[in-house]
């Protein structure tokens, strides 16, 4: 890991991983796991956003927007997407309908494989958001289901050289390879 990025990821940070099942028209993904980073960046620091888009940048997952996520469930096929809680709090369900509920805070990350249904239950305020995708990856919104030959493209996709996270030697790199 540089040492740039030792300065800007917490030493708090803890990664969990987990599988998840495709879910009717959510293909989710069949050999990648969503990894959540608790703590990824120093909640109480000033500037979540931009810490956040330091961060991505410096691992090699250039950040695209700041925002929050739909309130719909959707994925996407042809990229992964890094999600940084600049600030506030939510609750997710990752996975499709009835999927995984999951409570995110300012700090954390969250690295989603292409395919993973993703969807805003309910957000505190200020909830914001920096995303992120590896080079060369650009995102589709998918609401329904997606064709064989999509989904052969979808789990075609190029592994990220980097955990958007924790740089080279990061959870990615161990779990996705």
């Amino acid at each position: 890991m540089a040492e740039h990025t030792l300065s800007v990821l917490s030493q708090h940070a803890r990664c969990e991983h987990f599988m998840l099942p495709p879910n009717g028209w959510v293909p989710n993904n069949s050999r990648l796991p969503v990894l959540v980073w608790r703590g990824a960046i120093d909640a109480r620091a000033a500037e979540g956003l931009a810490r956040f888009e330091a961060l991505f940048e410096q691992n090699g997952w250039p950040p695209q927007w700041r925002d929050g996520v739909f309130d719909y469930h959707h994925f996407h096929s042809t990229a992964h997407e890094a999600l940084g809680i600049a600030s506030g709090d939510a609750e997710l369900i990752l996975g499709g309908p009835h999927g995984r509920v999951i409570a995110v805070s300012a700090g954390d990350a969250l690295v989603l494989p292409a395919g993973t249904g993703h969807c805003l239950l309910a957000a505190g305020r200020r909830f914001q958001v920096v995303g992120a995708y590896p080079p060369g990856q650009q995102w589709d919104i998918r609401r329904e289901a997606i064709s064989e030959a999509e989904r052969v493209a979808m789990e075609a996709l190029p592994f990220p050289r980097c955990d958007p996270v924790a740089g080279e030697d990061g959870p990615l790199s161990r779990h996705w390879h």
